[in-house]
């Protein structure tokens, strides 16, 4: 059974536990820290877009585009349909000749409300734009405009059916994460994402191990280390597109810069990279809970950069209150988190 590694407070008493698992590598595989059962496999879902925009770099289709750093953050991004997203990635369509039509990622209406409230008071409706993952699948996009273009083929006809496991770009974002977690991923247990594009089952040491290889570039080839210096650096100078506003990922990124790169993926996982540390870091809370990943997340960042930076706390230790403003709790880390 995991340790429980947050736990919620209502006045000074315990409401809830979430167990879960930890693991802490660096890029030679060495364990530096294991809570839990890191060995077996857990969908990381969105947590793994870096890995999955390595090919978008390391083909030669960023460059061939001229991608800025605001595009190849949202390549990286699980975003909130903020109206610089949507425009962010329609720009990256712009520069390929094509609209939103090309995405097969759905449509889905922003996360944040108050976008969301607008919109519906204009009478907008959402388009793929606004999806979370428009950034990343316009970076697929541009891999498949690449591709067709060394062919000779028509490149919306060439891309149409990129989400497809078979599909060339897909074959190159899966061998990506193969080669970045020393998991054949082609033999792991796979189901579908919310976006569509296949996702596999990997354990926590070896996304872990990814991450301590993408942010120190070890293990990796040339060309994909490259690629993960260029995508952790485009995200250090664009943070808000990885997230949007109030999120996570772009106030912790917008407070450390290149020294942490993290990314949450659904139900409750997280994955991150410590550069000036040779670390990685993956870890899953068993019931889903993205508060609970959250405010582990922050707590394991607080003790290996040893910092005592305001937002890390502010999420390590959320302050809970009821609709009337009212302090009526808090998050905290549980006795298992002491030991990173």
């Amino acid at each position: 059974m995991n340790p429980v590694l947050i736990e919620v407070l209502r006045g000074g008493t315990v409401e809830s536990r979430h167990a879960g698992a930890l693991a802490i590598v660096d890029a030679s595989g060495a364990v530096h820290t294991a809570l839990g059962d890191i060995e077996r496999p857990i969908f990381p879902r969105s947590a793994v877009k870096l890995l999955q925009a390595l090919p978008l770099v390391a083909s030669g289709a960023a460059e061939a585009f001229g991608l800025t750093d605001e595009e190849l953050a949202l390549a990286c991004a699980s975003h909130s349909g903020e109206p610089a997203h949507v425009a962010t990635a329609a720009g990256v369509l712009a520069k390929l000749g094509l609209d939103a039509g090309a995405l097969e990622c759905g449509t889905q209406w922003p996360s944040r409300e108050p976008v969301l409230r607008a919109m519906a008071a204009r009478g907008e409706v959402a388009t793929p734009l606004h999806n979370n993952c428009s950034g990343k699948h316009g970076g697929f996009v541009c891999v498949a405009c690449l591709m067709a273009r060394n062919a000779g083929a028509e490149p919306a006809e060439f891309a149409r059916g990129y989400v497809a496991a078979g599909h060339p770009v897909m074959r190159e974002v899966s061998a990506a994460l193969s080669i970045a977690t020393g998991v054949d991923v082609e033999q792991a247990p796979r189901g579908i994402d919310g976006c569509s594009i296949p996702t596999f089952a990997l354990p926590l040491r070896s996304l872990a191990l990814a991450f301590a290889r993408a942010g120190t570039g070890q293990g990796l080839s040339a060309g994909h280390a490259r690629a993960a210096r260029r995508l952790r650096q485009a995200v250090a100078a664009a943070p808000f597109m990885v997230g949007g506003t109030d999120r996570f990922d772009t106030r912790v990124m917008q407070a450390f810069g290149e020294r942490l790169f993290c990314k949450i993926g659904a139900e409750g996982v997280y994955c991150a990279a410590l550069p000036e540390l040779g670390l990685g870091v993956a870890l899953k809370i068993d019931d889903g809970a993205a508060r609970a990943a959250e405010a582990a997340m922050a707590a394991v960042a607080q003790r290996l950069l040893k910092s005592e930076d305001e937002v890390l706390r502010g999420y390590s230790h959320l302050v809970l209150r009821n609709w009337r403003g009212t302090e009526v709790g808090a998050l905290r880390p549980a006795a298992s988190l002491g030991s990173v």
